[in-house]
């Protein structure tokens, strides 16, 4: 086998890793591209692991998955989101004690509706789901949980994320009245071993335990984040790397007096940064950023509020030292208005991670939940597991104004798919009043898609009170990554071998 075919070969297996767990159809040789182009084609397999929701008897979880309609995907496929086989039988043939399959938690019938499940107790596991053909582009599962009492106590939930080899975490917390647990999902079928590592106020933290961590292959490890290292920590960046294998990492904060949420893994470090959707009612929120880097970090720090860019009083800039987490208390930065943070340099730009915590609620009726930094919404993003009430949509566009569009699914039960298309002015947060499937029954997704315009940035925050305590959960909106670019074969290869 020459260079040449190698090189290709090599170009195919790193595309397929766009998506972490992907295989991509061949471009039909008849496309009119021109020279040096690339199509856009489904992805036709997508991994997503869930972690285990709660270790509370009284937890209820609901899943939640859907995929949109994709042009060019096909009429065959499946997606089945399956326990993970080492923590139920200790198998790994995808089969229970005896030879009898498991039976899948959720397995969707056809795209552009939502499919669910649910489960209940602490014993529940961590879940493995893969997507096939059709089902594959766009592929989001959200896991929700309702924890009515105790430690964590409140609505959690989080999407169900794709296998990677390196996640960082800013906003975790080891002091006294946190239990914070970093969960670890292996899909695979070799074992994946993992370091992570800790940085406070004063750089990083010495462990002994937190280096070559070994998660079994279709296994899922929780570990304790307190007992990595030695002093309680108030804000920490938790940073996690895959030496070899990969796995789904995500962080579950929970608190003792104000509830809890899950942490989701923020946007890979950059100069500039945006959190989109802190709650209009939000009481308290704190900004927590780490830059990995030799160079310190001056950030401007403003909020999109619907009426254009902010600087909040008191906190126009962050100091960001390297190697440390720094934080800063916001308040109620949002005076009950829509709004996102938007992070940028104020003069060099130094890569930086963010998260923040947001409060709802005063007294002993408080709730918290995470916003971690985002990508923008490139081609289409999808929340799923929406309400006729309880749900909120928050686009923001922190430059240029931008169109986008937006679709409510079918419902899970019933109901006819609906459009809205929206103006996002630039520097702006808004609210949108997103549809609701006419005839709603169920359970349904939202999909948004930018059409003109700069880019923007959305989150979507699922509400739900219980004895006055305003449980909620804010999960961003990053690109679904439903398609990839794949250079035309013979193309490529005319190009290679003139080299």
């Amino acid at each position: 086998m020459n260079r040449t075919t190698l090189s290709l070969i090599a170009g195919a297996t790193a595309l397929a890793a766009v998506t972490g767990f992907a295989t991509l159809k061949t471009p039909d040789a008849a496309a009119d591209h021109t020279a040096g182009a690339a199509a856009r084609l489904p992805v036709e397999r997508t991994s997503l692991l869930c972690p285990q929701p709660s270790t509370s008897d009284i937890a209820d979880t609901a899943y939640t998955s859907f995929t949109p309609v994709a042009e060019g995907a096909g009429d065959r496929g499946k997606a089945e989101l399956q326990v993970a086989t080492a923590e139920s039988d200790g198998n790994t043939d995808g089969k229970k004690s005896g030879g009898k399959a498991a039976k899948p938690v959720v397995r969707p019938k056809e795209p552009g509706k939502p499919a669910t499940g649910d489960t209940s107790g602490a014993q529940t596991p961590a879940l493995v789901g893969i997507a096939e053909g059709k089902f594959a582009p766009g592929w989001t599962v959200q896991e929700t949980t309702d924890v009515a009492v105790g430690t964590g106590r409140g609505l959690l939930g989080t999407n169900c994320t794709a296998p990677d080899t390196e996640f960082w975490f800013p906003g975790a917390s080891t002091a006294e009245d946190r239990s914070d647990y970093v969960h670890l999902t292996n899909p695979d079928d070799s074992a994946a071993v993992v370091d992570i590592d800790l940085y406070g106020k004063d750089g990083k933290l010495k462990s002994s335990v937190a280096d070559g961590i070994t998660v079994q292959p279709h296994a899922s490890e929780p570990i304790l984040l307190s007992t990595l290292a030695g002093d309680p920590q108030t804000n920490l960046t938790v940073h996690v790397t895959v030496r070899s294998g990969r796995v789904g990492a995500a962080v579950q904060a929970l608190d003792d007096k104000i509830g809890g949420d899950w942490l989701a893994a923020s946007t890979d470090p950059a100069g500039t940064l945006v959190l989109p959707g802190i709650p209009k009612d939000a009481t308290s929120v704190r900004l927590v950023a780490f830059t990995p880097g030799d160079t310190d970090a001056d950030l401007k720090v403003r909020l999109a509020s619907p009426t254009g860019l902010i600087t909040p009083a008191g906190s126009e800039t962050l100091h960001v030292k390297a190697g440390m987490t720094s934080a800063v208390d916001l308040g109620d930065v949002t005076r009950g208005e829509a709004g996102s943070l938007v992070l940028t340099p104020t003069e060099s730009s130094v890569p930086v991670v963010a998260a923040l915590r947001v409060v709802r609620g005063k007294g002993d009726k408080q709730e918290t939940a995470f916003i971690p930094a985002t990508a923008p919404v490139s081609a289409r993003a999808t929340a799923a597991d929406n309400s006729a009430k309880g749900s909120t949509l928050a686009v923001t566009a922190p430059g240029e104004g931008a169109k986008i569009k937006v679709t409510a699914s079918a419902g899970s039960e019933g109901g006819t798919a609906v459009t809205k298309t929206f103006t996002i002015k630039g520097g702006t947060t808004q609210n949108v009043e997103a549809p609701v499937p006419s005839g709603l029954k169920g359970t349904y997704a939202l999909t948004v898609e930018p059409v003109s315009g700069g880019p923007v940035y959305a989150s979507r925050m699922l509400a739900s009170t219980q004895d006055g305590v305003p449980g909620f959960t804010v999960q961003t909106l990053p690109d679904d990554r439903g398609t990839v670019a794949v250079p035309e074969a013979e193309q490529d290869l005319s190009v290679l071998l003139k080299q």
